[in-house]
This record gives structure tokens, sequence and C-alpha cells, in this order.
């Protein structure tokens, strides 16, 4: 019985009371401190703080237990702090490393950006420096190919006039001053009688003379004449024989046109006033009758207007050698194609005709319509300034020329 008392009694003095601060830290001192203080009662068995044995309790003693000395909760309430601190140091420790390698890693990254940066920068600059060293390259070989094409071009130039030189000069040189003079007359005949038919055909004759010598040398030539050709077919074709035909029967029907009668301006109409049955208009009566007994011996009537009176013969023949004179006013205008003076001639032929010569006539209304048929014409005509081919085959013909005629010796030369 004091054996199972004092077993128990041991128990409650190893067993610590529940710590204030939490559960975690009593379960630790709870796992912790047993093994401890087992340790430390077999290995210092005989110290003097050890607490005496208590003496037995008896069965029926209801008094609890004492209680166990605080110092043990002490002891384990200072280990409970100490690993807080210790756990708190190791979490601190760990965020710092934390911390410290992933700014570590920043600065490396950073690093790793400014070092990428740096590389492109260097390739932008090598490829403008290349954009620009390519875009020399190619304006370099356009020009070399430029000049190679030129130096070509007169290589060629020279080989065509040497090929013309060994066919043979003379035939050549013939059908190109027979193709100046053909491409010479039709300008005169041009320009001077205003004959664009003519000069048409001439161009087409001196262009078949230059296609016969069959010299590349002469395509300019040839492409000048085509548009010289299709200038001189544009312009506009003029009837000037049928206009002048037509002016010349007018001047010989002019003698046969009958002269207007004097013209004079219809009189007033003079109201009669009747005689009535009221006694009363006695007056009016006696005025009426009076009147009418004079108008059988006196005619009085009113006009307003110009008389045109009847021509004497002298004036009708100036009348028609005036006329003549217009009609033959308009055939030289027409020969220069003056359509101004042309339009003013047939205007003032017109108008005499109307205002000296009878209207009613059939004769008078024929020659009025042919007046104004011909006045309606347009024989006004632009022609060309100049021809384009006249010029280059002159030059050629001079160039020819002057290389196949010996140069006159110098006087240096002749002593």
């Amino acid at each position: 019985m004091t054996d199972k008392n004092k077993t128990s009694g041991s128990g409650n003095a190893s067993s610590a009371p529940a710590s204030p601060k939490g559960t975690g830290t009593s379960s630790s001192a709870k796992d912790t401190r047993p093994s401890g203080t087992d340790n430390k009662a077999s290995n210092t068995p005989n110290k003097p703080d050890a607490p005496a044995p208590k003496e037995p309790v008896k069965a029926n003693d209801t008094t609890p237990p004492a209680s166990p000395p605080p110092a043990p909760a002490a002891k384990e309430k200072k280990g409970g702090n100490g690993l807080s601190v210790v756990a708190i140091v190791l979490v601190i420790a760990l965020g710092g490393g934390l911390y410290y390698h992933g700014h570590q890693q920043t600065q490396n990254l950073n690093a790793s950006i400014s070092a990428l940066t740096g590389d492109i920068d260097t390739l932008k600059s090598a490829l403008s420096q290349s954009e620009a060293q390519s875009k020399a390259a190619v304006e370099n070989a356009v020009r070399d190919t430029q000049v190679l094409i030129d130096q070509q071009d007169k290589t060629i130039k020279s080989l065509q006039s040497a090929l013309a030189d060994i066919k043979g000069r003379r035939p050549n040189d013939w059908l190109l001053a027979e193709a100046d003079y053909l491409v010479k007359q039709a300008g005169r005949q041009l320009w001077l009688e205003h004959d664009a038919l003519t000069a048409t055909t001439l161009m087409e004759t001196a262009d078949q003379r230059i296609a016969e010598l069959n010299d590349p040398s002469l395509t300019p030539i040839r492409q000048a004449m085509a548009k010289d050709i299709q200038e001189l077919k544009a312009i506009k074709r003029i009837d000037t024989d049928g206009i002048v035909l037509r002016l010349t029967s007018l001047q010989q029907e002019v003698d046969k046109l009958p002269l207007a009668n004097a013209i004079m301006p219809e009189a007033e109409q003079t109201e009669t006033h009747p005689v009535s049955a009221n006694v009363d208009d006695w007056q009016q009566n006696l005025k009426a009758s009076f009147e009418d007994f004079v108008g059988q011996f006196i005619t009085y009537r009113k006009r307003e207007g110009n008389v045109v009176p009847l021509l004497s013969p002298a004036q009708t023949f100036y009348l028609q050698e005036n006329l003549k004179a217009k009609l033959d006013q308009a055939i030289t205008a027409v020969y220069r194609e003056n359509g101004r003076l042309y339009a003013e001639s047939l205007k003032t032929a017109k108008e005499w005709t109307e205002r000296f010569y009878n209207q009613d006539a059939e004769i008078t209304k024929s020659f009025e319509a042919t007046l104004t048929h011909l006045s309606q014409q347009t024989i006004d005509v632009s022609y060309p300034e100049a021809l384009k081919s006249q010029a280059l085959i002159s030059d050629m013909l001079d160039e020819r020329l002057r290389r196949d005629l010996a140069p006159l010796p110098s006087e240096e030369n002749s002593q």
C-alpha cells in the first residue's frame, strides 16, 4: 500500500502542469521533459535539491496530494521560449536567404537583358551598315551598267555607220538628197499654196525613198516623217474650187436681179364719222359732210418713217458693181483662207440684196439663199508651223556631205 501511494506520488511529481502560453508549447514540453527528467534523475540521484520522499498517505485520507514544486514548470517555459526564438531565427534566416537568392536572380536577369539589348543594338548597326553597303553596291552596279550600255550604243552606231559606208555612200547620198528635196517641196506647197494634199503626197514619196536605203541609222528620220504625214492628213479639207465657182455664178446673176420699187411707210388710217339722225349733233354732222365733200378733191394721208426712193440708172450701176466687188472680195478671202474677211463680205452683200432688190422675185430669193449657205462655210485652216523631219534629213545630208568632202589644206601645210 505504501508502494502504491509512492508510485502515484512520483507519477504526479513527474507530470508537469499545462502551460498557459498555448497548446503547442505544453505538448512539446510534455514530450521532451519527462525523458530529460528521467535521465537527470538517473544521472544525479544524490543531489541535495532532490525532493525527499513523502510520508505514506493513508487510504482513507481524502486530502488531495500536494501540488508539485514550481521549479520544473519554469524550466519547461524557458525551454519553450528558446525553441520559439530558434524557430523565429530560422524563419528570418530562411526569408533572408530567399530574398538574397531572389535578389541575385534579379541582378543576373537584368545583366542578361542588358547584354541582349547591347547585342540587338550591335545587330541593328551592323544591319544598317550592310544595307548602306548593299545600296551603294547596287548604285555602282547600275552606274557601271549604264556606262556599258552607252558605250555599246555608241559602238553599235559606229558599226552601223561603217556598214553604211561599206555598202556604198554615193547611191545612198543621192537617195537621201532626193528625199530632202521632196520634203522641202512639200513645205513650199503647204505654206505658200496651202495645198495640203500635194504636200502629203510629196512626204509619202520621200518616206519611200528613205525606206529604199534600208539604213537603220535613218530610223529617227522616218519616225519624224510619219508624224508629219499624220499631221498633214489631219488638216481640214476645204472645197476651195467649189466655193469660188458658186461665188462666181452669183456675180453673173447680179445684173439679173430686179430692183425694188419706191418703199414708203404705210399711211395712218383716218376715222370717218358718219352723219347721225339726231338734230342735236348738227355740228358733227356738218363737219363730217364737209370732210366728205373735200375728200373727193384732195386726199391727205399722214406717213411716218424713212422713204426709200427709186434708184437712178447711175446708182443702179454703182450698186451692181459694188455688189460684184464684195463677191470678188469673198473669193480672194477664200484663196487666202481669211475667214473674217470672207464673212464680212458675204454679210454686206446680203444686206444690200435685202435692201435694194425685190424680195418677192424668185431669183432674189435664190440669190439670198445661196449667200446664206456660203456664209456658213468655214475656210479657216490651221497648218503645222514646221515639218520636224525637214531639219533632221537636212542635218544628216550635210553631215554625210561634209564627211565625204576632202578638207582644204591649211596655209601651214601648203608652205
